[in-house]
């Protein structure tokens, strides 16, 4: 089977798409051959009225356009590839829209959201993120939020989130968790990206890991290779096998060429003003994803990448969207 055979069969998956805020943007994955998407329903900040109101804005999105289906299972993502539709998995990033009520989340599933990153790089009444000062691991508000997520099946994401606060989720969480969007640590030693012992806790409790597009977690020197890209799949495929390891590749309305490089730099800015971002990790833009991927659009070359790096066909398979529906199996049921 050749790449354009083997792309065009199988299901894809990208679990991490904030580009989709702009549903402009959606076609470009429908361009690309991807399955499934899940657009960001809110990153850093937010509320319970923004969450709902963006999610309100996906159900219209879904009933306007016969192309696209909502997933709630695991099966809804295999009837979209058998339809030839486009699946919409909801994901957060962050948990502000949950305010400090946890019955929010369950009007949050019963309204579709599937996939709650913990945290987005700041500390939260969960815990700490990513590029907090301090490393303290879940509070017990948090605990309970792991308690709540699992018995409404509800998939935990500890992207973004902090290193304790991430081995606290797995430890207290009775189903498999993931880390949507984060690279190796080894790779690039980006403090964004995470280390061995966290791909190797989500590995052990099932979980999966997507690679990650975003220039500086993969390279300090611009814009990255599809090589560079795929030797982070490698990395972890090497560490942990290769059941754990799919796609997170996080583009985004900041990157080029979406946005010109001056309103680039204003989003940027904001950014780090807010304490969202911090420099060491975030350098300026223009931000170019991996050459030959810098947009959905272009993904039928990564299959052609993993190719020509000697992986197997049932092994890119399950990096480009397989793994991803094993877990939503374990956690959403069918």
């Amino acid at each position: 089977m050749d790449a354009e055979q083997l792309h065009r069969s199988s299901i894809i998956i990208d679990v991490t798409c904030p580009l989709a805020k702009d549903p402009k943007y959606v076609d470009w994955w429908r361009e690309g051959g991807a399955t499934a998407i899940a657009p960001t329903i809110t990153g850093m900040a937010g509320n319970a009225r923004s969450g709902f109101a963006l999610i309100g804005g996906w159900h219209r999105y879904i009933r306007e356009r016969d192309d696209t289906l909502l997933v709630l299972k695991a099966a809804d993502i295999e009837r979209a590839k058998t339809e030839g539709k486009l699946g919409i998995i909801l994901h957060c990033q962050g948990t502000a829209i949950i305010e400090d009520d946890l019955d929010l989340l369950d009007a949050y599933q019963a309204a579709g959201l599937r996939v709650v990153q913990l945290c987005y790089n700041t500390k939260n009444l969960i815990g700490d993120g990513a590029g907090e000062r301090t490393d303290s691991g879940l509070s017990y508000f948090g605990l309970k939020a792991v308690e709540r997520l699992n018995a409404l099946h509800m998939l935990i994401d500890c992207a973004h989130t902090g290193y304790q606060t991430s081995l606290d989720a797995i430890e207290a969480s009775s189903a498999p968790v993931i880390i949507s969007h984060a690279n190796a640590f080894a790779i690039q030693d980006n403090a964004r990206n995470i280390p061995d012992t966290l791909i190797k806790a989500i590995a052990e409790n099932g979980g999966v890991i997507g690679t990650v597009g975003f220039p500086p977690f993969l390279t300090w020197n611009g814009q990255a290779t599809l090589d560079q890209f795929i030797d982070d799949i490698a990395y972890k495929a090497d560490l942990v096998g290769i059941d754990h390891v799919g796609i997170g590749i996080d583009y985004y309305l900041g990157q080029h060429p979406i946005e010109d490089d001056e309103t680039a730099l204003s989003r940027y800015q904001k950014l780090i003003a807010a304490g969202h971002w911090r420099t060491s990790e975030y350098p300026p833009p223009p931000y170019k994803f991996p050459a030959e991927i810098e947009t959905p659009r272009s993904l039928p070359r990564l299959t052609e990448g993993l190719m020509a790096r000697g992986f197997a066909e049932d092994d890119i398979r399950k990096i480009l969207g397989l793994n991803w529906l094993r877990v939503y199996r374990d956690v959403w049921g069918d």
